[in-house]
């Protein structure tokens, strides 16, 4: 079970997802990480992600291309309409993080649809003919609202926020404050 799953059942939380591109200046095909930062430790970068990801089952390879995630967010939204969007959420954060695929490509959003319960052929559709391109701006500029300028961001009650990944007795201690 993630980190924001034991929260949900731990403190009776409500949890929005609000889609935001990380880095909208990346070309639809990708970008090699090192041409997008050439002074980045990968390989350490990798170590700490699985350190923080261990106790919740989540593994994370080393990331060699930055996806473009714009189709991946139209195909949330497209999930979300379904009533599939954890499934295709955390199905997504698999696919890119701990098996290195392109959610960028249409054919492995297709996939990831299909295995989450999702018509594929309908989500190729209205990812194609933009169906959610306006509820991916209007996500974005909610995020620019909320001040958002790095993912995860987590935000409490429209103002207290946590960014980054952090362990989970953080997001503890804030709960209980809250």
């Amino acid at each position: 079970m993630g980190l924001v799953d034991r929260l949900k059942q731990e403190f009776d939380l409500h949890v929005d997802w609000l889609a935001f591109e990380i880095h909208p200046e990346t070309p639809p095909e990708g970008m090699p990480l090192v041409k997008m930062f050439p002074r980045a430790d990968v390989e350490s970068m990798t170590r700490r992600l699985n350190s923080m990801g261990a106790p919740f089952g989540l593994t994370f390879q080393k990331i060699v291309n930055i996806a473009n995630s714009r189709l991946s967010l139209e195909a949330g939204e497209f999930a979300r309409e379904q009533g599939r969007f954890e499934q295709f959420h955390h199905a997504v954060f698999q696919a890119y993080f701990s098996q290195g695929l392109d959610i960028g490509s249409i054919e492995v959003l297709k996939q990831i649809g299909k295995e989450t319960g999702l018509d594929a052929g309908a989500l190729e559709k209205a990812v194609q003919t933009g169906t959610f391109r306006q509820a991916r701006e209007e996500a974005k500029n909610e995020a620019v609202r909320l001040g958002i300028t790095a993912a995860p961001t987590f935000i409490f009650n429209e103002k207290d926020r946590i960014v980054g990944a952090q362990p989970i007795e953080v997001f503890r201690e804030r709960l209980k404050t809250l």
